[in-house]
């Protein structure tokens, strides 16, 4: 990739700090047409006031119009092209809670979810199942048993898990099994590559084993899979940007996607005001750190509008610590939009924040939607983010005579 060849031809070492907050799914849309959406209807004196001394803009994950899944819409801000770098969702989950994949393996992410009498979806998550029970129930699982193939199922959180299946001759090109809707039945696993025949072919005889093992179960009788993968190839911060990189986060998945990247976990936090302690204590040992909030999708994806407005009233509130700490440049966006109105990724570009002494002020007083697309990065690419974040570290030499 010649951008990448360019980043590491220019990059320089310097003592300044860059803070990426991600906010998972931050875009929205109002409810009804004259409406506002989450964003705008939050108190964000904080990120309003950030927005006043930075520069803002809209970014687009993928291309315009293409809903992003998390693993390409975080891809894309770590400043590599998700159309160029694909990483399947069973990759990163099974990385994100440790289990290192092999050059035979193929994960895929797994949902519990609950089936009616006429098996079809009644509750896509399961009615969001505890992880105490949820771990109960992956650990039935363990009485899967395929010819020729080693299976391992690990518990993530709440109704997700990961599936690893383990033999020569298996490929990730397998289609997801969640529909995606409820009142239909959960797909087949299909392969869209001929290679990935004995993939899919494994993946449907582990359903059929799993279903008549999770029958009588009250919540999780039933699953989906999707991000069928296998170990992705990845330049590492360090290699690309001559980062120190750290990942503050909460969720395995982009635990996963992080360590794919060469980035370091950092702690055990499990709320945010953890995640800002730690980004603290590790303030001397990194250049660049990576902060994940979860709830701004899961809310979204529950069309739980005024949850998701409190979930960013609750980043705001944090904002101020994260300043004390005095980074060189402070990054906030999301990786994707997740309207409540639609309770799904959208396609719709992600309001995003840059504030740094270097900055260009664009005159905006807030931080929204509707803001940002009047910002001074305009609607620019995900996948340069990056870029802008060195340049205004000054960690970029000139290019050129």
């Amino acid at each position: 990739m010649k951008e990448h060849e360019l980043v590491r031809e220019l990059a320089e070492q310097n003592a300044s700090k860059i803070v990426m907050v991600v906010a998972d799914g931050l875009g929205g849309l109002p409810m009804q047409l004259d409406g506002k959406t989450e964003l705008e209807t939050a108190a964000t004196p904080n990120l309003d006031r950030l927005a006043a001394r930075g520069t803002c803009g809209s970014s687009v994950p993928v291309l315009p119009g293409i809903t992003p899944g998390s693993g390409p819409g975080h891809l894309g801000l770590f400043g590599y092209d998700p159309l160029e770098f694909k990483i399947g969702r069973g990759a990163l989950e099974a990385t994100g809670i440790g289990f290192e994949l092999g050059p035979d393996d193929v994960a895929a992410r797994g949902n519990f979810c609950t089936l009616d009498a006429a098996g079809t979806i009644a509750d896509r998550r399961a009615g969001r199942i505890p992880s105490e029970e949820s771990f109960k129930v992956v650990e039935r699982l363990q009485a899967v048993k395929i010819a020729g193939v080693e299976t391992f199922v690990k518990p993530v959180k709440e109704h997700r898990f990961v599936v690893v299946f383990r033999g020569k001759g298996l490929d990730g090109r397998v289609a997801d099994t969640d529909p995606q809707a409820v009142g239909v039945a959960p797909l087949d696993p299909l392969p869209v590559d001929p290679a990935a025949k004995k993939t899919a072919e494994v993946a449907k005889e582990f359903v059929r084993q799993a279903r008549a093992i999770l029958a009588n179960e009250p919540k999780a009788n039933g699953m989906v899979l999707r991000g069928f993968a296998a170990k992705p190839a990845l330049p590492s911060y360090e290699e690309l940007y001559g980062l120190r990189a750290a990942a503050i986060a909460v969720y395995p998945m982009y635990k996963g996607l992080a360590q794919l990247v060469g980035m370091k976990l950092v702690g055990k936090a499990q709320t945010l005001d953890e995640q800002i302690d730690e980004l603290a204590k590790c303030w001397n040992d990194y250049d660049f750190f990576f902060l994940h909030f979860k709830y701004t999708d899961s809310t979204g994806e529950d069309g739980a509008f005024d949850q998701k407005v409190k979930r960013i009233e609750e980043l705001d509130r944090v904002i101020p610590r994260i300043e004390a700490l005095k980074p060189d440049v402070l990054i906030v966006t999301g990786d994707h939009s997740t309207p409540s109105r639609l309770k799904s990724h959208s396609w719709h570009p992600v309001p995003t924040l840059l504030a740094a002494d270097t900055c260009r002020p664009d005159g905006l007083s807030r931080f929204s939607e509707r803001d940002c697309l009047r910002g001074g990065f305009g609607i620019f690419p995900a996948k340069h983010l990056m870029l802008l974040a060195m340049a205004h570290a000054q960690r970029f030499g000139k290019y050129g005579a």
